[in-house]
């Protein structure tokens, strides 16, 4: 028998969202008679702990009885259990300095790593991510930002929301404030997290158009362009663009982005950024008069990475901070000539009953039957480390542990 548990989550603040909901955790044991499945006991998370029991699994303090545990955010270093098989998002495959004891803790304690964020279709793309819910959450957040920064109107938290459902009816509610006032914005990035964002702009029928009407023409209604990674870098040896080199070459390209910080209002940030790609703009672009950007939603929230002035993240409860383009340096949000940076890093965590509904449905059509075939090339390719070792893949990361 396969015993799989549910671990709390005790990162701080309190993450509400959980791999298996208590419905899901029923169809793992309808489907597999040979697996067990129980949870850790919690107060925070968004199913509770009678949930749980109504449907049939069993709640506790102790998984030290459990083979493969499964959590959302790094597990704190004083509740790793040794010799067990993990997955979670690690936040280590980038040498994170924040994590680097915690990657030490557990090939210390011969714990076998399985991280959701490498787990890869054969085309490279994600199997798992909460990308598509960081995207809702954060174009939401960016208006209840614009409604603030303008004076025009206000909304609750997204937090606040029960679910989607909420959220959406929120935002329909302020729709027609929203679009008024011919505003551009500009979505950079592609995948889950974009669709997200656009997913919101096309609910609340804001105009999409071409980049070349976008940077040329003033317009009358609110609009918003869309620019992928074709759009947003050019190679610097003036070679048409290629995907596959973009992601193999990235110190190759240079960033094509500065025309929109000249007419576009709000920024909504999605691209995946690593510190050999080039930045959109310097800190120091932000002084010139042309800079016209006034809002910046960075959802990917890379620490002065992709968005330089993104000084560090921000919480639900307090998600914005400003940037004074002439001193330089970060200042109260919603004042004069300040530019707003949204940057909570955590934003899928505001709607968690949608996002483990469907993160949950995923890793359980998909990853727990890879995670029972041994040949499983998925799982191991997403394997960090076994019996206190890192994997050839994952070998790279030998100095970041020293």
């Amino acid at each position: 028998m396969l015993k799989l548990g549910l671990i709390r989550e005790y990162k701080q603040p309190p993450d509400r969202r959980v791999a298996f909901t208590p419905t899901q955790c029923a169809e793992i044991k309808q489907t597999y008679p040979d697996i067990d499945i129980c949870t850790e006991s919690s107060p925070d998370r968004m199913f509770t702990d009678d949930q749980y029991i109504n449907a049939g699994i069993e709640v506790t303090q102790n998984l030290s009885d459990c083979d493969i545990l499964f959590g959302i955010k790094e597990v704190p270093i004083e509740n790793l259990i040794e010799g067990k098989t993990y997955m979670f998002f690690s936040h280590t495959i980038k040498k994170q300095p924040h994590n680097r004891e915690l990657i030490k803790t557990i090939l210390k304690k011969n714990i076998t790593l399985i991280d959701y964020e490498c787990l890869v279709w054969p085309n490279l793309t994600r199997v798992l991510g909460f990308g598509r819910y960081a995207g809702l959450v954060g174009t939401y957040e960016t208006f209840r930002a614009w409604g603030k920064r303008t004076g025009t109107f206000t909304t609750k938290p997204c937090f606040e929301c029960a679910d989607y459902k909420e959220l959406k009816t929120v935002l329909f509610g302020v729709e027609d404030l929203i679009k008024k006032g011919g505003n551009k914005i500009v979505v950079a990035g592609g995948g889950r997290v974009v669709s997200g964002c656009l997913e919101i702009l096309d609910l609340l029928q804001i105009k999409k158009v071409k980049p070349v009407e976008f940077l040329e023409n003033e317009l009358e209604e609110t609009v918003y362009v869309h620019l992928d990674n074709d759009e947003l870098y050019a190679r610097k040896d003036g070679l048409p663009w290629d995907h596959d080199h973009f992601f193999k070459n990235h110190s190759a390209y240079i960033s094509k982005f500065a025309p929109y910080t000249k007419v576009a209002d709000i920024m909504i940030n999605g691209v995946y950024w690593e510190p050999a790609m080039p930045r959109h703009f310097s800190k120091e672009d932000t002084a010139s008069p042309d800079f016209k950007l006034k809002l910046i939603a960075d959802i990917s929230c890379d620490i002065e990475g992709s968005v330089p002035i993104t000084l560090h993240d921000t919480h639900p409860k307090d998600p914005v901070f400003g940037w004074d383009p002439v001193q330089q340096a970060e200042c109260a949000p919603f004042t004069e000539n300040c530019i707003d940076v949204m940057a909570v890093s955590n934003l899928p965590s505001e709607l968690p009953a949608d996002a483990s509904e469907g993160f949950g449905g995923d890793l359980l059509k998909t990853v727990l039957p890879a995670l029972l075939d041994p040949s499983s090339e998925m799982i191991k390719n997403a394997t960090i480390c076994v019996d206190g070792k890192l994997t050839e893949k994952f070998s790279y990361l030998s100095d970041y542990i020293k």
